[in-house]
């Protein structure tokens, strides 16, 4: 499988003059197509902003990062806005669903944007509606539907564009546990069947269970990682909490 996401001796610094932080020590990272990898480590590990980083919301100290073969690292902001727009899909803790806009102009934004064809287009939503189990909300508004609705109208968005990368942000964080299970199983069907490639940051060892290889941050700096293998996923998840309580906590008060 190729390489969708390749980072190189990643490093963020912030502040000078003495009073420097490292957030991100020279991380490497790869990531083939159809991967599901979670990010893990406690508070201020630099989980976030590594995911910003890879995100292109924010700039690298140094370090190269290359995206479907796109050097991203040396992009001005026009082509970044664009990258964005073409190649990546966002999933976030608060859905950032627009209230004015119906379940399908929400999904329907990215593509409007992209000016695709009005057939293609609704062909899209109603496969990715299907997906996530959303047609029948499809004409109601963000206000009128559940948490685990919302969060499965973001995942719909994020993927209709059919990203080189999807990018997840504590995407279970606001989720009951149902429509947590509900969107972690969907986002690894599509991994498993449609191949698409996901990174999520996450607190919660039983999402982190979902995926194939965890990777944990500690220091700013990878620790270890733990592949799935032919591990049951309670096999997995129990792996996971060995591995956080090295860290320094249970799957509660890593953030």
């Amino acid at each position: 499988m190729e390489k969708i996401l390749e980072a190189n001796q990643i490093k963020k610094i912030y502040g000078g003059k003495g009073n420097v932080f490292t957030a991100l020590d020279n991380i490497d990272l790869k990531v083939r197509q159809g991967e599901f990898v979670s990010i893990m480590g406690p508070s201020g590990a630099g989980k976030s902003t590594l995911l910003n980083v890879l995100a292109t919301i924010d700039q690298p100290t140094s370090g190269e990062i290359n995206i479907d073969g796109e050097k991203i690292t040396n992009m001005g902001e026009a082509q970044l806005a664009a990258f964005r727009r073409d190649k990546l899909g966002f999933i976030f803790q608060d859905y950032n669903l627009l209230d004015t806009l119906t379940v399908k102009e929400n999904i329907i934004l990215p593509l409007a944007l992209a000016k695709m064809d009005i057939k293609e287009l609704e062909s899209r939503v109603e496969k990715v509606a299907d997906t996530f189990g959303i047609r029948p909300i499809l004409e109601k508004y963000p206000y009128q539907i559940s948490g685990g609705q919302k969060q499965r109208t973001a995942a719909s968005r994020a993927i209709v564009t059919k990203p080189s990368l999807i990018l997840a942000d504590e995407p279970t964080g606001a989720l009951d546990s149902k429509s947590a299970t509900d969107l972690l199983e969907t986002l690894k069907s599509l991994s498993e069947q449609d191949k698409a490639t996901i990174l999520m940051v996450t607190h919660d060892a039983y999402a982190a269970s979902y995926s194939q290889r965890v990777l944990f941050i500690q220091d700013g700096k990878l620790f270890t990682e733990l592949v799935k293998g032919q591990s049951t996923r309670k096999e997995f998840f129990d792996k996971v909490l060995d591995v956080l309580s090295a860290l320094g906590g249970g799957s509660n008060d890593i953030i």
